[in-house]
């Protein structure tokens, strides 16, 4: 491995690190801010910090099913670190590196609330819509997801573009 790709790496893991740490500090602070009290509103009808402890996945769904919530994230980790292993170090493949980064951080952010809570800290909620209360590590998730939909639709449109994706090298 040349001095590059570790580089490279290392860029990776400072910003997994510095996006992770960013959700658990403001899960850190909707506790202590907003646990037990009432919401509060930073536009009116739209907007509001309020605390749920999210014993579901997204939307409340699947209830106290910690366990197979804390399987998928680490499988899901896995097959990242994986892939990202195998993305070329080119300049071409910086945004997909970004979304496997991205989507690391969420999902790892919101299995540290399950192991150690056995719950996620939810504070985002849009009133407007009546959204299903959030979390920055959500956001993390939908933004990569989003972001990688659109980069296979527009931007990774050669057929070659994943073939490192195959079994053999080459």
């Amino acid at each position: 491995m040349d001095r590059q790709n570790i580089k490279g790496y290392i860029i990776a893991l400072l910003g997994f690190a510095a996006a992770l740490i960013t959700d658990q500090l403001t899960k850190y602070l909707a506790v202590l801010n907003l646990q037990n009290q009432p919401a509060k509103v930073i536009i009116d009808d739209v907007f509001e910090l309020r605390y749920l402890e999210n014993r579901g996945a997204a939307f409340g769904m699947m209830q106290n099913m910690q366990y197979f919530f804390v399987a998928g994230a680490i499988a899901v980790c896995a097959v990242i670190v994986v892939l990202y292993i195998r993305i070329p170090h080119t300049v071409r493949y910086i945004p997909l590196r970004a979304c496997a980064v991205l989507l690391c951080a969420g999902a790892v952010g919101n299995l540290i609330d399950r192991i150690r809570l056995n719950y996620v800290i939810d504070f985002f909620y849009f009133r407007l819509i009546d959204f299903p209360i959030f979390n920055v590590a959500d956001c993390y998730v939908v933004i990569s997801c989003v972001f990688f939909a659109l980069l296979i639709l527009f931007y990774y449109r050669e057929d070659d573009d994943f073939k490192f994706l195959d079994r053999k090298k080459g």
